[in-house]
């Protein structure tokens, strides 16, 4: 309706002046008083009441509906025909309840006429019931005494139970008959009344998916309604914008309305599970708009926990939340909350390995250890390239603390990886942006390269990248000659060429006369980690020569002006000390004759697994 702002509006009965006057809001009727009192008990009873009996004007405060409605109550008093609709029928119910147009005045009144088409066109159906519950939206609380909510909520989720349970049948049906093609549409329902829940605020939309979730709805088509209603809500209040909107004074209320929109759609996430029906990017996404938006405690902690829960199926982007740019103008991003959400990956591990030593033999634990190809190993495979990428990513941070990234490379155990490429690339970025690093940071972030897992290409580069501690070069020359030696001898080229091999006979062991029995084995390992113990030991000793000659060799590069002279006589003089020491070392065997080279290697990093 127009708007009708102190409007007289002419009635039949146009013979006879009108005896009455109306106000609702800043409109004024002129009406008749026979019509009205026939049928609205209220106005009966105002102009009963009233201390003038030739009152003729009346005034009806909080009309639900506002003259719109009002209009309609009225010409329905005067016998018109007025059509009751979809998106009038809620604002009727509300008016003939606050005029009490019920039977006590006359047969068939307003109050029946609209209960009787909510009861035989919106109740029975789900889309009428949610356009009927999001037309309630401006009549609270008239819509909530007369119960049209409470009642639209219970069909659409009466209905939708039903919906689903007629779908689980005629697919169970369908497959029984081996005609598939009978269930295809099976998940249709969300497709034309799930959308239509979009529209409705969060307090209903809120009351809507609890009901849902009582009457059993599956999580998938939960989580499907849930995401789009968080899309849709979200950008409708300009979140892709909201930079724009810093520094003005609606700021605040946008931030308010997001961050009520994101505690509620948290707090109606579907159960947590590893194989949450949630995808982890719309989680990724409700994070960032956590904490964009200062959202609680508990509701940042529950999604950096679900996240967790999740972790393996997260790509870069989902974990890169950006805060602000730096003086070099290169973005900064959030570490600590990665921390926590790596963190909680982690503990979930732990937890899960509780459980399984539980069911698992005291001497078997000696040496069973987790296959390369198990999926609990698999987990941490695309876990640690994930973090390898954060790590590569943040690393050109100037502004980055040492402390914030050493703790990052050290939190996933040395198993997690099977090439450590991507992390050495990592640090060195750190290193090249951070020059000015302290050496015990320096070499405490080096420490956290498996040189053994190093493919041959990053042991070439790591062996000429002067940003790295000599000891960490001294090590990457080491295996790269017994690499080199083993190739040579017939061996593995590579640490888990022997890893591999050695699991595999340790699988198969039990048939044959030539299998090893775990008791010899772990015998066998014992007394080879004793002999490496020594190696160690010696290199320890030799290793701290070479320190000693790097200091010296530093003083001479000062001194020489020729930049390749400089490196030349470097590089010479530490090749020199390196084959002086591996001849110490060929020259003294370490080995068992029963152990092969790619055993030994295997044994070796096992050393720190076996007492």
């Amino acid at each position: 309706m127009k708007d009708i702002s102190f409007v007289i509006f002419q009635w039949p009965l146009s013979d006879v002046s009108s005896d009455l006057t109306v106000n609702i809001g800043a409109a004024n009727f002129s009406l008749h008083k026979f019509p009205l009192v026939s049928r609205s008990g209220k106005i009966r009873k105002i102009l009963t009441e009233a201390k003038d009996s030739k009152a003729s004007n009346i005034t009806l405060h909080s009309f639900p509906g506002g003259p719109e409605a009002f209009e309609l109550a009225a010409k329905f008093c005067y016998g018109l025909n007025i059509e009751i609709t979809l998106s009038n029928v809620a604002m009727l119910r509300c008016a003939s309840q606050f005029l009490e147009m019920t039977e006590d005045f006359t047969e068939r009144n307003l109050i029946y006429r609209t209960e009787s088409y909510l009861k035989e066109t919106v109740i029975p159906n789900i889309s009428n019931s949610i356009a009927a519950l999001h037309n309630c939206e401006g009549l609270l609380p008239f819509a909530e005494d007369t119960q049209i909510i409470g009642r639209c909520i219970n069909a659409i989720s009466s209905i939708a139970s039903k919906e689903q349970l007629t779908s689980g049948l005629s697919k169970l049906e369908s497959n029984s008959l081996s005609k598939p093609n009978m269930a295809l549409d099976s998940e249709a329902p969300s497709d034309w009344w799930g959308s239509s829940l979009t529209k409705l605020n969060l307090d209903f939309f809120q009351r809507v998916m609890i009901a849902l979730k009582s009457k059993g709805l599956k999580q998938e088509l939960l989580s499907k309604i849930l995401i789009d209603y968080a899309q849709n809500s979200l950008q409708n209040l300009g979140l892709k914008d909201t930079h724009v909107t810093k520094g003005t004074g609606n700021e605040e209320p946008l931030h308010k309305k997001q961050r009520v929109i994101v505690d509620t759609i948290v707090s109606l996430l579907p159960t947590q599970s590893r194989k949450s029906s949630v995808p982890i990017g719309f989680l990724s996404g409700l994070l960032k708009v956590a904490i964009m938006v200062s959202a609680s405690s508990s509701c940042r902690a529950e999604l950096e926990k679900r996240i967790g829960l999740q972790l393996d199926q997260a790509i870069l982007e989902d974990i890169l939340i950006p805060l602000n740019s730096n003086s070099n103008g290169y973005p900064t991003f959030e570490t600590e909350t990665v921390y926590r959400i790596f963190s909680i990956f982690l503990q979930l591990d732990d937890e899960d390995d509780e459980g399984e030593q539980l069911m698992r033999d005291e001497t078997e634990m000696a040496y069973e250890f987790d296959s390369l190809r198990s999926p609990k190993q698999s987990l941490f495979f695309k876990v640690s390239k994930l973090m390898d990428s954060f790590l590569a990513e943040i690393a050109a941070d100037s502004s980055l603390s040492a402390l914030k990234f050493i703790a990052m490379t050290e939190l996933l155990p040395d198993h997690a990886r099977m090439v450590t490429d991507g992390l050495y690339r990592a640090i060195d970025i750190f290193l090249k942006v951070h020059p000015n690093i302290k050496e015990s940071d320096r070499y405490r972030l080096c420490k956290t390269i498996d040189c053994q897992k190093l493919s041959q290409e990053a042991c070439t580069h790591a062996a000429q990248n002067e940003r790295l501690p000599v000891q960490m070069a001294v090590q990457v020359l080491y295996f790269e000659q017994i690499r080199l030696r083993n190739a040579m001898n017939g061996g593995h080229d590579h640490y888990f060429g022997a890893y591999n091999t050695h699991h595999t006979q340790r699988s198969s062991s039990g048939g044959g006369s030539g299998a090893i029995s775990p008791r010899d084995n772990y015998a066998s390992v014992r007394r080879e980690n004793r002999e490496l113990k020594l190696e160690v030991a010696r290199m320890r000793m030799r290793l701290t020569d070479l320190e000693k000659d790097h200091v010296s060799m530093r003083q001479e590069m000062v001194v020489r002006s020729n930049p390749a002279h400089k490196m030349l006589h470097s590089f010479t003089k530490k090749l020199g000390k390196l084959n002086s020491l591996f001849r110490a070392k060929d020259s003294k065997p370490v080995t068992s004759k029963s152990t092969s080279s790619g055993r030994f290697l295997f044994q070796r990093r096992r050393r720190h697994s076996v007492s």
